[in-house]
């Protein structure tokens, strides 16, 4: 099925005129700053770090559960493995991790949707895994598969997202064996920005990269990476055998993956920053360096969720200083390791699009503007500590991605940005509205939100006084109205339509 659409791509005159009566949208491109990183540790706090981590390795040790193969890989690369604990020399995974390219390209199947991971740049991606949705009208549920089409489409048509993500809703009406196959083909066919592959199972891995080879060409698909994948470590210090059984896959076929432990800061980390970010780094450095024992060179991103807990009621807590110090200091040791790096997004606590949820969204925003991430997961939608991907919050945050991009352009100092024609020409007493300066420069000037409220109070009340939520439902409501659906070639989406159809039909359905 790929060899054939790949003969086919792009030729015949349905595919000219579907191009041709198609509507592109426009997408900022991914973030480079201009800014630098806020950065909170020391040298010697960096030294005391990474010496304390390659400490934990060498002497503590990580398990690696179930899996034969990695224990046989670590064996051979000279650690010393004991049942299933793997404890790694001081110095050998930093080795190994060096092999790991310091940038990463995602090719999109609109070129022009490209991204860039690593360095300055920034990439922004929608909330990932939720099991429930919430909306105005319907409140509360379980997700389904038209609610995970909604979120890929209001992905594909906002502006400031650059990444369609993954399983920005896990469709629970959906078998759990098959339902990957879905999430795919949604993002492969309702949007044409990059997007995520599954980790749930190292078939649905391949599953992922198969039909990758039918949308991309499978020569393309091991030439130049097309998918990036989330890889949790099992915090504390474990890497389970299914997610390690998805980072081979995706490692072999030259497919990115984000190696990012799973913290809690109190029950799966200790409750100090600096204890925690050793364990963090402890954590990345074992998963890349296996990345790279599968195979040297393979594309990856250190990453770092961290919250913190409610000791009283036991349930995590987002937008807090001691998380934003965590991501400033993981940034640093990402950046000393030469890797990109995964962190921050819109978390919240909240089980409403409300004020908690805006204030810690904001905090966290902008943390992770500060610390360098350069792939941002959760950028939109997350509510009540992820288990909810909520439409209005979707576009709340949506909107406010792009404060974020016009932060990170700094401050221009060239001749129009000094503005002494303008300084001149008004003079004392008067006013810029009407100068030259302003006239030539006030479309861009300022960033504008296409959702927050800005009139005056008499025209807020006619139109009905609508809050902020009450904004975002009608701006959902545009946002699917509007939608039109990306071209792609008749042939390449048969042939996936094919190979889900085939796939699925190859087992029975599991719910479990």
């Amino acid at each position: 099925m790929a060899e054939s659409a790949r003969r086919t791509r792009g030729g015949g005159g349905a595919a000219r005129r579907a191009a041709r009566s198609a509507v592109s949208f426009e997408t900022a491109r991914y973030i480079e700053r201009n800014i630098p990183n806020f950065e909170v540790l020391s040298e010697e706090a960096l030294e005391i770090i990474e010496h304390n981590a390659d400490t934990v390795l060498e002497e503590i040790g990580v398990n690696f559960p179930d899996n034969p193969d990695a224990l046989a890989l670590w064996r051979e690369a000279g650690a010393d493995v004991q049942g299933e604990r793997v404890r790694i020399p001081r110095g050998l995974a930093r080795k190994l991790c060096a092999t790991a390219p310091s940038t990463i390209t995602q090719v999109a199947r609109n070129r022009e949707r490209d991204v860039v991971i690593g360095g300055k740049s920034l990439v922004l991606a929608p909330v990932y895994g939720p099991p429930f949705v919430r909306d105005a009208a319907g409140g509360r549920r379980y997700a389904t598969m038209a609610d995970f089409e909604k979120f890929v489409k209001l992905g594909y048509m906002s502006k400031w997202l650059h990444h369609s993500g993954g399983t920005v809703c896990e469709p629970t009406d959906i078998p759990v064996n098959k339902r990957h196959l879905d999430m795919l083909h949604a993002h492969m066919t309702l949007s044409d920005k990059p997007f995520m592959g599954s980790v749930t199972e190292p078939s649905r891995a391949q599953d992922s990269v198969d039909m990758c080879g039918v949308l991309f060409g499978e020569q393309f698909v091991q030439d130049n990476t097309v998918m990036t994948s989330l890889i949790n470590i099992n915090s504390p210090m474990t890497f389970d055998d299914v997610m390690m059984g998805a980072l081979k896959v995706y490692a072999e076929n030259n497919q990115a993956c984000i190696i990012s432990p799973f913290i809690v800061g109190g029950a799966m980390a200790p409750v100090s920053v600096a204890g925690t970010l050793t364990q963090v780094l402890a954590e990345t450095l074992a998963g890349i360096a296996y990345s790279q024992l599968v195979r040297p060179g393979a594309p990856v991103i250190m990453g770092a969720f961290v919250t913190s807990i409610d000791m009283n009621s036991g349930a995590p807590t987002f937008g807090t200083p001691e998380a934003a110090h965590i991501t400033y200091g993981a940034g640093q040791l990402a950046r000393r390791l030469n890797l990109p790096y995964r962190s921050a997004g819109s978390f919240n606590g909240s089980k409403l699009p409300d004020a908690q949820a805006a204030y810690e969204t904001s905090n966290s925003l902008n943390m992770g503007l500060l610390s360098g991430v350069n792939f941002m997961l959760h950028a939109c939608g997350w509510l009540e500590g992820g288990l909810v991907s909520s439409f209005e919050k979707f576009v709340m945050d949506a909107d406010q991605l792009g404060t974020l991009h016009h932060l990170a352009r700094g401050v221009e100092i060239d001749e129009n940005a000094q503005a002494m024609d303008a300084i001149r020409e008004v003079g004392p007493g008067g006013h810029y509205l009407g100068c030259a300066h302003t006239q030539n420069n006030f479309r861009e000037a300022f960033w504008k939100s296409d959702l927050l409220d800005y009139k005056p109070f008499e025209t807020w009340s006619d139109e009905g006084a609508r809050d902020t939520q009450s904004l975002a439902t009608a701006r959902v409501e545009k946002l699917l109205g509007d939608y039109q659906q990306p071209e792609l070639d008749p042939a390449i989406r048969e042939a996936l339509d094919a190979f889900v159809a085939e796939r699925k039909a190859a087992e029975p359905d599991s719910f479990t």
